[in-house]
Parts: structure tokens; C-alpha cells; sequence
């Protein structure tokens, strides 16, 4: 009579025959399956899904790495682009984003529940906006725990990588950038420093470690910057003040300053300045389609209106601009001090968003259309169920996956470079440690000796 353990043995053997057995069928029914239909169905996925299936096996992994498949994914993502939402809540931030709502002018009210995608804690400060380009976020200052120092950070708002670099070691109250080159695919961090002493990082080359650039002219005071087509725009005031005074605090030097914007290009690395007489207006920037666009936005003529009023740059060489200005009716805003734009659609809507959540009042995205003249506002739902006072939101209009970077392979190696840095000098001082103790060790020996 068998025993239980050959029981046991046969039960266990058979359970291994059949998985392995339907394995080979799941194997076998893929492989009946079009290569070209497989790449649709994953195309059609979430890209945190496609970084998770990279992983499954060494076939999907070719699969879903291939140009063709990045390429199939991205014109996918061209074609239904989202709202993309970094909210700032005490000290933690939240990512979400949503398709743009499609058939805006067959309703007259839209609701939305964006999708929520990742979170993690830190703090920065609340006037140091973060920079967005291709994808990824960049944090000029940011405090991971309360016992570290401010540091440069770059995150992934889908998948929840992030990576810090090191400091540029410029001066406290400067400000850094994150551009990206779309022909090289490169991204780049500029580090601005009074009065030129600028340093950039070249992420992605395994040397984690900033350059000095001296090439730009004197300004002072930059604001929040934005990356179009392989160019960093930013607010300053071109110095105007002698080359021995370092005194950008000075009011009445600011005065003689001229309002400009600094332009640098990735690729290059070369700057240039954009002086104009509308620049002054300027409240901020955004990318207007592929030019260059100067905001401001004040209260109109009528009791109930806003004026938006719009510079595009047409022509960067000529500094040729072109000048719109928009009346919109107030009755549908609901708060016009935190309203501000956020850029405009593919279709050539304006979009506005509120910069602020709160539970007690909806948060809206509106949709201005200046050919039709129309403003249609449209609710997200999600934000201010679960917070229980105000938080700070920033909106990203036309966000678009790119499976190039959704697996962060450049943070990755950055990160490995960082962490073998560290675990380098910390071996170094192990060594060190050991060298101490062994000397010592030595040291008792010879007294002993001695005596």
C-alpha cells in the first residue's frame, strides 16, 4: 500500500505537469495570435501597465521596448491627449489626469473624474513652481524628510520614480530649470547663478556632475520658466546697473532694469534675450501651440467681465508678435484671483483652471473658444473629497505618455550612479574604519610585547 508522502509526491508531481502543461498551451495560443494585433491590444493600455508587463517575460519585454510598439503607443497618446494634475496638499503630492473632455459645446456643463495615478511626501516651497517638460517634473528645491537638506529632484507623475540630483552648490535664492532637446532626446538642467555664473547637468550620460556656462548676459530676478521645442523661456529683468554692483536688491536699480525673457537652448546651450515692450504685461508663459505666449489676464471694461489678453510670439529672429485680446463673462467663473491659463489645445481652445482646491466648492478647467466665442466650464470631480482644507493645484493641458521615459531608464541610472557614489564612499570609510581598528589592534600587541 502506498504511503502518504508517494501520495503526496504524485499529487504534487501531476499539479506540476498540468501548470507547466497549460503553460505551453498559453504559450502556444499566443503565438497564433498576430504579433501586429498583440502590439493594438497593448497599445490601447495605461503606460503604468506597459511599464508592468515589460517585466512579464523576456518576449514582451522585446515586444514592448520595440520602436515600433513606442512609436504605435505614441500616436495613440498624440491622438486622445489628457489634463495631467500635480496637487499640493500638506506636504504630499498627489498626480492625476484625465482624457480632455471630447464634444465640449453639445453640453453645457461636463464632469470629470480624473484618474488617479501616484503620490509621495516632501516639501518645497509655495512660490517655487515646479517645471514640467516631456513627461517628467523637476523640483528646483525639494525636502524628502525633515532631517535633509533642499535638494534638485526630478519625478515620473505616472509612475511614482523619482531621482535627486546633486546641489549645484550656486547661491540660495537662485533657481534651476529642467529642458529637454526632443531631436537628441535629452533632457538638461539649467542652474541660474548671479550674476552669470550659470551650471548645467546633462542627465543620462553616467557623470553626475554639474558645468560652468558663462555664456549668458547679466539679469536679475528669473521667474518660472517653460520648455517649448527644445527651448527654456524665462521672466528677468536685464541688468542694467554697472558690473561691480552685485546689489540685485536694490530697488532703484531694479528700476533701470528692462523686463526680458531669457531664452536657452538645450541642444546649444546658448542664450539669448527676447526684449520687447509688452513684456512688462507678462503675468507668465505658455506654450501657445508650439510658439512662445505672453499672459495677462485683468478685470474688463464691464462689471461681469475678464480681459484676457494674449502676446504669441510669431517670429523669434524678427521678435515679431502678434497681440489677441479676449472678453470673457465672469458669471461663469467662480473665483477670478485664482484663476489662471494653463495653455492652449490642439483644437485652439484656451484653457483656464483654477490654482486652488477646497472641499467646499467645486474645482472647474474652462475652455475658452476664440472663434466661437464661447467659455465652457467643466467640473473635476476628486480633489477636494479628500482634503480637508485648501490645496495647491497645477493643471498641464495636452499631456501625452511617452513609453521613451515611462520606465525611466535615465532616473534608473542616474539613481544606480548616485547610490554607487554613495556606496563607494561608504566602503571608502569602512576601509578607513577597518585600516583604524587594525592599527590599533597592532598597537596592543606591540605594548603587550613590550611588557
Amino acid at each position: 500500500m502506498p504511503n502518504r508522502k508517494s501520495i503526496k509526491s504524485r499529487y504534487t508531481t501531476s499539479q506540476g505537469n498540468q501548470r507547466s502543461s497549460n503553460s505551453l498551451k498559453r504559450g502556444k495560443n499566443l503565438e497564433l495570435i498576430p504579433t501586429d494585433l498583440i502590439m493594438e491590444i497593448f497599445s490601447r493600455l495605461p503606460s503604468k501597465s506597459i511599464a508592468r508587463f515589460r517585466s512579464v517575460s523576456k518576449l514582451w519585454s522585446s515586444m514592448l521596448h520595440s520602436p515600433y510598439f513606442t512609436k504605435l503607443f505614441m500616436t495613440r497618446s498624440l491622438a486622445c491627449p489628457r489634463l495631467l494634475f500635480a496637487v499640493e496638499y500638506r506636504d504630499e503630492w498627489l498626480f492625476y489626469s484625465s482624457a480632455q473632455p471630447q464634444n465640449l459645446y453639445e453640453k453645457k456643463s461636463l464632469v470629470v473624474a480624473p484618474d488617479y495615478h501616484t503620490k509621495f511626501r516632501g516639501q518645497t516651497n509655495q512660490d517655487e513652481m515646479c517645471t514640467y517638460a516631456s513627461g517628467l517634473f523637476y523640483f528646483h528645491n525639494f525636502i524628502l524628510t525633515p532631517k535633509e537638506d533642499k535638494v534638485p529632484m526630478i519625478c515620473n507623475p505616472i509612475t511614482g520614480q523619482y531621482v535627486t540630483l546633486p546641489n549645484p552648490s550656486n547661491d540660495s535664492d537662485s533657481t534651476s530649470y529642467l529642458g529637454f532637446d526632443p531631436i537628441d532626446k535629452q533632457f538638461k538642467v539649467l542652474a541660474e547663478g548671479y550674476p552669470n555664473h550659470h551650471k548645467i547637468l546633462k542627465l543620462g550620460t553616467g557623470k553626475v556632475r554639474w558645468r560652468k556656462n558663462f555664456q549668458c548676459p547679466r539679469y536679475n530676478r528669473p521667474c518660472d520658466g517653460i520648455c517649448i521645442n527644445g527651448v527654456l523661456y524665462y521672466l528677468a529683468l536685464k541688468d542694467g546697473g554697472d558690473d561691480d554692483d552685485d546689489d540685485d536688491d536694490n530697488d532703484d536699480d531694479d528700476a533701470d532694469d528692462d523686463d526680458v525673457i531669457v531664452c536657452f537652448d538645450v541642444k546649444s546651450e546658448k542664450f539669448k534675450f527676447i526684449e520687447s515692450e509688452y513684456i512688462e504685461f507678462f503675468g507668465q508663459l505658455i506654450n501657445y501651440n508650439g510658439k512662445l505666449c505672453g499672459i495677462e489676464l485683468v478685470n474688463g471694461d464691464a462689471d461681469d467681465s475678464i480681459e484676457l489678453r494674449m502676446w504669441v510670439l510669431e517670429d523669434i529672429e524678427k521678435q515679431k508678435w502678434s497681440k489677441y485680446i479676449y472678453t470673457l463673462r465672469e458669471n461663469k467663473i467662480d473665483d477670478f484671483n485664482s484663476l489662471y491659463v494653463v495653455g492652449v489645445t490642439i483644437t485652439g481652445e484656451i484653457v483656464l483652471a483654477m490654482s486652488y482646491s477646497y472641499i467646499y466648492k467645486p474645482f472647474y478647467v474652462f475652455y475658452f473658444n476664440p472663434e466661437r466665442n464661447t467659455l465652457i466650464k467643466v467640473e473635476i470631480q476628486g480633489f477636494g473629497a479628500n482634503l480637508k482644507t485648501g490645496a495647491q493645484v497645477y493643471t498641464f493641458v495636452d499631456y501625452v505618455e511617452d513609453l521613451s521615459f515611462i520606465d525611466a531608464k535615465q532616473l534608473k541610472y542616474l539613481c544606480s550612479n548616485i547610490k554607487n557614489k554613495k556606496n563607494k564612499k561608504k566602503k571608502k570609510n569602512k576601509k578607513n574604519k577597518n585600516k583604524k581598528k587594525k592599527k590599533e589592534e597592532e598597537g596592543k600587541i606591540h605594548n603587550i610585547r613590550k611588557r
